[in-house]
């Protein structure tokens, strides 16, 4: 099995320090950082996705999957910055105002760093003036959380700011969260929803393309 390959193998089964030690023995052995991102990393997130909406992959193994690829990545940056190597797009991702709640949003994250995308967190209890700054700042796609139906109505609230503040064309949005859905992402003029983690990967490509 070649370098690229247990790296790819070794996020599949979440062992973070395989990882490591892995993008190390690529790095050392000439290998393109973006082929190791690319062919290691993403493929292998990219699997970790489709396994999840299978059914093959419950959301505990998708955190520790993703949490091994950060540690590959961790040592790509650098690397990856030197090499000019360009990001798939720029997003920023927070929970919205009045929510602390942080799991999903987190493994929303770690799925689209995974999947070669810059990413801004803006944490929990996001104001409405945090989203609009971040897309004043060339931030391609928003996307927004909520666990719970009394912080819902936030998301329209920053639907609202975002055109008040005339950045509304510049990004699309997109917004997940176990009370949200379709309807209430039309209901509020957000470009999308995703029901998980990997639904929202794949919804921003798609949204970018």
């Amino acid at each position: 099995m070649n370098t690229i390959n247990t790296i790819y193998q070794n996020v599949l089964d979440g062992d973070a320090q395989g990882v490591e030690a892995g993008v190390n023995q690529a790095l050392q052995e000439g290998i393109a950082a973006d082929d190791i991102l690319q062919q290691g990393l993403i493929l292998a997130m990219d699997e970790v996705g489709k396994r999840f909406e299978t059914g093959d992959m419950y959301v505990p193994e998708m955190l520790v999957a993703a949490r091994a690829m950060q540690c590959g990545l961790r040592i790509l940056k650098p690397h990856l910055v030197a090499g000019g190597v360009k990001s798939n797009g720029r997003v920023a991702v927070g929970t919205i105002k009045g929510d602390l709640h942080d799991i999903g949003k987190n493994l929303v994250v770690m799925m689209f760093e995974g999947a070669g995308f810059e990413v801004k967190d803006l944490g929990v209890d996001v104001d409405p003036s945090a989203f609009v700054k971040a897309a004043q700042e060339g931030t391609q796609v928003i996307g927004m959380s909520a666990l719970l139906t009394t912080t819902m109505n936030n998301m329209a609230t920053t639907m609202e700011a975002l055109k008040a503040a005339g950045v509304r064309n510049q990004v699309k949005v997109i917004i997940g969260g176990a009370p949200v859905t379709t309807d209430f992402a039309k209901k509020i003029g957000a470009d999308a929803f995703a029901p998980d983690a990997a639904g929202a990967v794949r919804t921003i490509r798609e949204l970018l393309a």
